[in-house]
């Protein structure tokens, strides 16, 4: 199946961003968007609508770029390779965002809140009283922050704030919102996989590789933008750490082959435009 083609032409500029290019053309877009089975016509389109709803910008001519509407959900996807910094230990505590009187009636800004919240590690642990261990580095005026940050204009943030003194019940339950088995078993699977892939990797054709390299990458690093943060001993800290460490070794080797990529592409379209002009 196909890719999305918008959230394709975002992922890769966005690493193309993060490996020093602040724009792509638009041939190489359409190159690279091809190794996924997307049609020209269809990712012409896509731009073309992605530009309107400023998720990009073109800063040249026939050159793209993320706009700002794509820049919060961006900074929040890059800050995975600072994910050690934002940590902090756990003495208990919990920060809470309660949004009882922000409504649901709105659904495209009920939509951003849950987006928002799942990438900050909030779940629900009563009707419209969210929590998450309080772990984060800056605490309670970070997460305020961050929220603010990713949601809409005049969208309600709720009521942000440190929730301690919970009954040892009331603890328990907290603790049982997310699954902290099944994240260990991610986090172990993952490092699994993408090891093995690495040791595959130098057999593979170009293409091939940087096709499963830009899939399994995007994977691995949506599992840590959305990974909850949990601190020890609700998950297995270590474990968590070794796959983190394991994504930026798969980070670094996918930069390469996709850096190859683009270089062979810009050189084929040179070569086109100078047997043109012969």
């Amino acid at each position: 199946m196909a890719a999305d083609p918008r959230s394709l032409i975002l992922s890769l500029l966005l690493g193309a961003e993060r490996s020093g290019d602040t724009a792509l053309a638009v041939p190489e877009l359409l190159a690279a968007a091809a190794l996924f089975g997307l049609p020209e016509n269809t990712v012409r389109v896509a731009l073309t609508r992605a530009a309107a709803a400023g998720l990009l910008v073109a800063p040249a001519r026939g050159r793209y770029a993320l706009g700002p509407a794509a820049r919060p959900l961006a900074d929040a996807v890059l800050a995975w390779k600072r994910l050690p910094e934002r940590l902090v230990a756990w003495r208990g505590d919990w920060l809470a965002v309660h949004v009882g009187a922000a409504g649901r009636s709105d659904r495209p800004a009920l939509r951003a809140r849950e987006r928002a919240f799942g990438l900050l590690g909030l779940a629900e642990f009563e009707r419209g009283l969210h929590l998450r261990p309080d772990n984060l580095a800056g605490g309670v005026e970070a997460l305020r922050e961050r929220l603010a940050a990713l949601l809409p204009d005049g969208a309600a943030v709720g009521t942000v704030f440190v929730l301690g003194g919970l009954s040892a019940a009331d603890a328990t339950r907290a603790a049982s919102l997310w699954d902290g088995a099944a994240l260990d078993a991610g986090y172990r699977e993952g490092t699994a996989r993408l090891a093995a892939w690495l040791d595959a990797a130098p057999g593979l054709a170009p293409e091939q590789a940087a096709r499963e390299s830009f899939e399994l990458g995007g994977e691995a690093i949506r599992r840590l933008v959305f990974d909850p943060l949990l601190p020890a001993p609700l998950v297995d800290a270590e474990a968590r750490a070794r796959y983190l460490r394991t994504v930026e070794r798969f980070d670094a080797a996918g930069q390469a082959i996709w850096h190859g990529f683009l270089a062979r592409s810009r050189a084929a379209r040179a070569a086109e435009t100078e047997e043109i002009h012969r």
